[in-house]
């Protein structure tokens, strides 16, 4: 499938109530807990969260008004804006996502339908349409539900989405160099993505969901046993994505 702009809006939503639903459910003590994501806690995880909506909520003013208004001052500021944020208390957290995910909410539905075509730079200085921005929040609200491990997985998203991010992290992959030449077959949708050189490529068989955690490197080092190669060879080694 192509994914629509109404795809990518109902995704990102959709992943915000989820992950929502995650956090209001976690304990104040289980915000300093360590997180999947190595050096960072469930807090900067939610932290993460809230100042990826601000930077959002930039791009798409940028779009709407064509005043230039980066995602974020720079990387390094961020970076300290989520160390900062991640040492607040839990309802200074759960506040802050809630609020800044309505704030993105109420800006998506304020843009003008002409100003989706608009383009932007995103956060590693290249340029993107628009309406590429809800694609990109979407992202950011399932992989990291699953990085809060506070019992989400891939299977929770949506099976499209799961065919729409399998394709745009292959591509990366295979634009990498050394990755190797892998061709990754989803028992459960019946389609196939290829990565790196054409020729000599394993096959490497699973569902949809146990294929993108593997791509995505979320399988904390122990990739599922429900993958398989079409040989029986180890799994191969990838580059990580971002």
């Amino acid at each position: 499938m192509t994914r629509t702009l109404a795809d990518t809006l109902a995704w990102a939503g959709d992943g915000a109530a989820h992950l929502r639903g995650l956090m209001v459910r976690l304990g104040d003590d289980a915000f300093a807990a360590p997180s999947a994501l190595p050096g960072w806690s469930r807090a900067h995880v939610l932290t993460h969260i809230a100042r990826n909506a601000d930077g959002m909520i930039n791009l798409l003013n940028w779009a709407r008004t064509g005043v230039a208004t980066p995602a974020y001052a720079s990387r390094e500021q961020r970076d300290v804006d989520i160390e900062a944020g991640a040492a607040r208390a839990p309802a200074a957290i759960r506040a802050d996502v809630e609020k800044t995910s309505d704030r993105l909410a109420q800006v998506v539905k304020a843009m003008p339908e002409s100003a989706w075509s608009a383009t932007v730079r995103n956060v590693q200085g290249a340029e993107i349409a628009a309406h590429d921005i809800p694609w990109l929040r979407a992202r950011e609200m399932w992989i990291h539900a699953v990085d809060l491990d506070a019992g989400a997985s891939f299977t929770d998203l949506p099976a499209p989405m799961v065919r729409e991010l399998l394709s745009d992290v292959t591509a990366a992959l295979g634009a990498k160099e050394g990755c190797p030449a892998v061709r990754l077959i989803a028992t459960d949708h019946q389609q196939t993505w290829s990565l790196g050189p054409s020729s000599g490529a394993v096959s490497v068989l699973g569902t949809g969901a146990d294929l993108l955690a593997w791509v995505l490197g979320r399988t904390q080092g122990r990739p599922s046993r429900q993958l398989r190669t079409d040989d029986g060879r180890p799994l191969p080694e990838l580059p990580a994505w971002l």
